[in-house]
């Protein structure tokens, strides 16, 4: 049986086909007049029946990719949250005597960023630490190790990343058994270029938000700013990194199942 035979049908959203030339194929594309609408669409999509949660060795995994910007780590933890919310109300139904589990649960990809000392022992240090962020500054090995081990053994433990310091932590977050919905969120997940076209063929599903680049870059500089970097050093750190990387991330929209058309938040 289909895994799609475990979760919900499509809710009533506005869907549309998006018609990509080069690919000669349609890809939906999800969009409504507020974030919110399209979170609560796509937490409905995602709930699991009662076989999926019964089923020990249910998994069902979901690429969330798009720009820096796009709203990605927003989007993975409204749905989650919904879904843990709404899983409840569902759990009721089946006549179960104690509140079920969250069965949902966010990956991060940013947790597989290499490390500084890593970063430090490459033939150009200065220029690793400039374009940290780019796909050759993360582990897609380590990621696709992960995603094996989760799709094999139904729990992980992943690394975190820690803004503050800079650095990976370890087996900082830990994906159970009781988790049957995973969102994996990142820049580079839909990729075709060496383990990054290993690590795409891990999802049941893969998702792309959708947005102007020049939005995302403006949400990016905003980012940069709160953080402390003075508006000169942000704004080339964008014109550097941070919108090379996004070029390059819209271009593996096309591997898309479904694209979300992101709006301001």
């Amino acid at each position: 049986m289909s895994l799609f035979h475990y979760l919900q049908p499509p809710p009533p959203i506005c869907v549309h086909p998006q018609v990509l030339c080069s690919q000669k194929r349609e890809i939906p594309v999800v969009e409504a007049g507020s974030m919110d609408e399209i979170y609560d669409a796509l937490a409905i999509r995602l709930l699991p029946t009662a076989p999926a949660a019964s089923n020990p060795n249910f998994k069902y995994i979901v690429a969330l990719a798009g720009p820096p910007g796009a709203g990605k780590s927003t989007l993975a933890s409204e749905i989650v949250h919904r879904v843990n919310r709404l899983w409840p109300q569902k759990a009721s139904s089946f006549d179960l005597q104690v509140k079920p589990p969250d069965v949902a649960a966010v990956l991060p990809m940013d947790g597989f960023h290499l490390y500084r000392s890593q970063l430090d022992a490459m033939e150009n240090p200065e220029e690793a630490h400039a374009r940290r962020g780019a796909p050759w500054t993360f582990s897609p090995t380590l990621l696709l190790r992960c995603l094996e081990k989760l799709r094999n053994e139904g729990s992980v433990y992943a690394p975190s990343f820690d803004h503050g310091v800079g650095d990976p932590v370890e087996d900082d977050i830990f994906v159970s058994l009781q988790h049957k919905v995973v969102i994996v969120e990142g820049n580079y997940l839909l990729l075709e270029d060496g383990a990054w076209k290993d690590v795409s063929s891990m999802f049941d599903e893969k998702w792309f938000i959708d947005v102007d680049i020049d939005t995302a870059m403006q949400r990016v500089l905003k980012r940069h700013i709160s953080t402390g970097k003075p508006p000169d050093v942000a704004k080339w750190r964008i014109e550097y990194n941070d919108q090379p990387n996004a070029e390059l991330i819209i271009k593996s929209k096309k591997n898309a199942d479904l694209v979300i058309r992101s709006i301001d938040f």
